[in-house]
This record gives structure tokens, sequence and C-alpha cells, in this order.
């Protein structure tokens, strides 16, 4: 057998490697321009967006004592 087997299809929906290379870079070049000015503190520098807080949720009974306020 001379022929080498690949089971791995192309795949025309694959990131370019060369553009996934870049991004990385950006990204790390982004998160480490964060860093710079942060060094003596206590949290580590975050690159996400953290979601909205939530209201805190009242119990059942704090709501039934609310109506006759």
């Amino acid at each position: 057998m001379s022929r080498v087997f690949n089971p791995a299809p192309y795949d025309k929906y694959a990131t370019d490697p060369e553009e996934a290379r870049r991004l990385d870079q950006r990204t790390s070049s982004e998160l480490k321009a964060g860093l710079v000015g942060t060094f003596p503190a206590s949290d580590p520098v975050s690159i996400t967006i953290p979601s909205p807080a939530r209201e805190p949720r009242t119990s059942l009974i704090s709501r039934m004592l609310s109506i006759f306020r």
C-alpha cells in the first residue's frame, strides 16, 4: 500500500490556520497589554465581558410582608 490513509475530509468551513494564528496573537497581545498596568493587583485580568448582575431573589415571606408595609 503506497497511499496514506487520511480519515479527515477537507472542511471548507474550517478557520484558515493563518487567520487563527493572527487572532491568537492579537488576543495574546491584548491580554499582555492589560497585565502591564495591573501587576501588583490581587485579581487577574479577564479579556471576556462578564454577564450582567441579576437582582437578588426575594423570599416568599419577604414578598408577603411587603404587602403590609
